[in-house]
């Protein structure tokens, strides 16, 4: 897999230790493996992206094995397209967990992306086989038409870029929260907890080819793992301390609601 330039578009070319281009941006390959292609001027922080703190949180969460029916269900999907070793991009990788699994299940040449280069750095240095890079998914570092299938697991993404990069024929897997994602830790903090409204199912340039909602029940056991899937929710802040130390001594018991989206770009 090959980048391109984040500053002028121009193609980069893998020179020892470095990514460059004709006008010169260079790119240094981390010792980990990956590349960092966000520029300083298109960062919305310091350190975007998920924290030291919320990826060591995801990634003892996830290797538990409480999302693997998600992954299972993903994989299952992808294989069912057929694709001959495809060009994959995983946009908001974190730190691997579907990336890594979703490669061994298609024999494809996967890419990770993620904008937090804390969770990248771990990915690369965990999954060796992988690729992965530091990047926006507003502003992907990659020339049109570079993969055939695409995954997106809950990641703000610009559908321009979709458009952009995908093959015509090729796929793209979105996986967003069903209406009763986490709902029981919504009636916890609101006074009137609403369901997540379902998307409508288009997305310009491509055609939907199936959709499927993805259920089942969580139940953690006390202490960390417990305390760990509270910290990758989006509702970590809005939990008091007391509230945190009830469900992590107790265990949590929700309501698991994914709503998986297959499209095809249209040729």
């Amino acid at each position: 897999m090959s980048y391109e330039c984040p500053i002028c578009r121009e193609a980069l070319v893998l020179e020892q230790r470095q990514w460059c281009c004709q006008q010169h941006h260079c790119f240094d390959v981390a010792k980990e493996g990956y590349v960092n292609l966000l520029p300083v001027n298109k960062k919305n922080s310091l350190t975007p992206g998920d924290n030291q703190q919320m990826m060591a949180a995801r990634r003892l969460f996830l290797q538990a094995g409480f999302y693997q029916p998600l992954s299972d269900r993903i994989n299952t999907l992808a294989v069912t397209l057929h694709l001959d070793k495809p060009d994959i991009l995983d946009i908001g990788c974190g730190e691997g967990y579907y990336s890594q699994r979703l490669q061994q299940a298609t024999d494809g040449k996967l890419q990770g992306m993620d904008i937090s280069k804390t969770a990248v750095r771990y990915a690369a240095k965990r999954y060796p086989q992988l690729q992965f890079c530091v990047a926006s998914a507003f502003d992907m570092p990659f020339a049109a038409d570079s993969f055939d299938l695409m995954l997106k697991i809950f990641a703000p993404v610009a559908e321009s870029e979709l458009r952009r990069i995908c093959r015509p024929g090729g796929y793209y897997l979105s996986v967003t929260a069903g209406p009763k994602h986490h709902y029981a830790l919504k009636q916890i903090i609101y006074a009137e907890p609403r369901e997540h409204p379902l998307q409508s199912g288009q997305l310009e340039g491509f055609i939907l080819q199936h959709q499927e909602r993805l259920q089942w029940q969580l139940q953690t056991p006390p202490g960390e793992l417990s305390s760990s899937f509270l910290q990758m929710t989006p509702y970590a802040w809005k939990f008091s301390n007391e509230q945190k130390q009830n469900l992590t001594q107790q265990g949590v018991s929700c309501e698991l609601d994914f709503f998986i989206e297959l499209f095809q770009r249209q040729a």
